[in-house]
């Protein structure tokens, strides 16, 4: 078991750090064309941690050209795919070499425990990088079934260009699941990370070019979403526009790309978990812990957060003193200390968001059982008490919008319809989660859910191995798996006539 450092020893790392601040374009670091930087704010202290470029128009079309001629040449598109998978690989390895660097700068961008960044996150880039690496020279084209005056083939090609803009919950490894599939399929990305966590993904750029990737073909613009992420959805030289972010704003991005070029667009938008427990759940303990990780893991700052506890009315009491119990261990602490279960909320716009949320569910009448304030830690920043609803009625702001943050709405249900009506009842499909002892109500219940994921007595379990993305309006397409793949392929049919 490797031995957990000391909040000392991540402090003292913090004061050598050296901070990469300018965009990645075809290889090399440069400064915005407009000479203009934006502020990274530390959210568990709210001071200044480094200036970083803010790219615009011209740093796109900038980029979107060095991708399209790294494309055009072949160097990587027209790769082996062996090849590609060796430098793919080449890239995990320097991501697991450099892990307590990537993990403080997580850390100390978005405010989420470093020891989760460590354990959790720079790991799960490393496993996408690799997982991806090591399938891609393992996927075959098609024969289609034809008379034998006929072949009919099927292949697939790399699409091209692809814009990724990522969100700041998870900076590297939401990254890491567009950067997997679209590389290692031949394409060239240029990312464009959250402004508000930019500094793991303008340093995994120089890492990819140590690990042989050719210049052009991953370029990172730290910019703004009206800015930097606009140009990029309506560049009528980018093939493919890959996202994970709210709803809101996907929406937005398809309208930009049918007023561009019809690139094709992918979406994992939002959502409004519901996390159901039936009164015959075999381990009310178990199913309390895993509601209190559900909400408050990373702050809550989750697409698939479980943010409604739904509970059948028999066992409703018990089981939320359980989540009490176990959320009062969770207190938001030093980002930097180990020991750290929860850490700051990513900025002071999404700090006031959530305290707002937290007004409207008691003005709403939903009672307020455990935390609902900020909480106090050093002398500064944005933390957030474990919050927990009870009484809340499902057609509450609570309920329906989604908070990303650390507040939990308890909904009582009666029957199994009642619970699946009230789960179903949102804008929102991205995963949903259920607790039964009864095999038969477990996929009943899952057939009915209207998610992209059902979790049955556990939550939050999978690996790259299964496809994630949503239903409704979390969005489209899928992130993991092998599905992934056809967000960065075009298929194509060559059709012989054989004499």
């Amino acid at each position: 078991m490797r031995e957990r450092k000391s909040a000392a020893h991540w402090r003292g790392l913090a004061e050598q750090l050296d901070i990469r601040t300018r965009a990645f374009i075809d290889g090399r670091y440069v400064d915005a064309a407009s000479g203009e930087t934006f502020t990274c704010i530390n959210p568990a202290t709210g001071r200044p941690l480094a200036e970083v470029a803010a790219t615009s128009d011209p740093d796109v079309d900038t980029a979107v050209a060095a991708a399209r001629r790294a494309f055009d040449s072949g160097h990587w598109s027209r790769l082996p795919p062996v090849k590609r998978k060796r430098v793919l690989q080449k890239l995990a390895s320097l991501v697991r070499e450099h892990r307590e660097e990537l993990a403080l700068l997580e850390s100390l961008d978005m405010g989420k425990p470093v020891s989760d960044s460590l354990t959790i996150d720079i790991p799960a880039v490393a496993n996408c990088l690799d997982w991806y690496a090591e399938a891609i020279d393992k996927v075959y084209g098609e024969v289609a079934p034809t008379g034998d005056n006929m072949l009919g083939m099927i292949t697939r090609e790399p699409i091209g260009v692809v814009a990724a803009i990522v969100p700041w919950n998870f900076p590297l490894l939401m990254a890491a699941w567009k950067l997997g599939p679209a590389l290692a399929t031949g394409n060239s990305v240029v990312l464009k990370p959250s402004e508000k966590s930019p500094l793991t993904a303008i340093r995994l750029a120089e890492l990819a070019t140590a690990a042989g990737l050719p210049d052009g073909v991953l370029n990172v613009l730290p910019g703004f979403g009206h800015t930097a992420g606009q140009a990029l959805a309506l560049h009528n030289d980018v093939d493919c526009l890959v996202f994970t972010g709210s709803t809101r704003v996907g929406k937005k991005l398809l309208e930009y790309a049918g007023q561009s070029n019809m690139k094709r667009v992918w979406l994992e938008c939002g959502g409004k978990t519901p996390n159901i427990v039936m009164a015959d759940c075999a381990d009310l303990d178990a199913a309390a812990r895993a509601a209190a990780f559900a909400i408050f893991f990373n702050q809550g700052e989750m697409c698939s957060a479980g943010s409604r506890l739904l509970v059948d009315v028999r066992i409703k009491d018990e089981l939320l003193d359980k989540v009490i119990s176990t959320a009062k261990t969770l207190k938001p602490g030093d980002p930097l200390d180990p020991a750290t279960r929860m850490g700051a909320i990513v900025d002071d716009k999404q700090f006031e968001t959530v305290l707002r949320y937290i007004a409207a569910g008691t003005a709403g009448g939903a009672i307020l059982r455990m935390g609902g304030h900020p909480a106090k830690v050093g002398d500064g920043g944005y933390f957030i008490e474990p919050t927990i609803f009870d009484e809340v009625r499902n057609d509450m702001r609570i309920a329906q919008e989604e908070i990303f943050g650390p507040v939990l709405s308890t909904i009582r249900f009666e029957t199994v319809e009642e619970a699946v009506e009230i789960a179903n009842d949102v804008q929102y499909g991205l995963a949903a989660a259920l607790w039964t002892s009864d095999v038969s109500t477990a996929h009943r219940v899952a057939r009915r859910l209207r998610a992209g994921t059902v979790w049955v007595n556990c939550f939050e379990q999978g690996d790259l191995t299964v496809p994630f993305g949503g239903y409704k309006q979390s969005g489209t397409g899928r992130d993991k798996s092998l599905h992934a793949l056809d967000k960065y392929t075009e298929l194509k049919t060559t059709w012989l006539k054989l004499s």
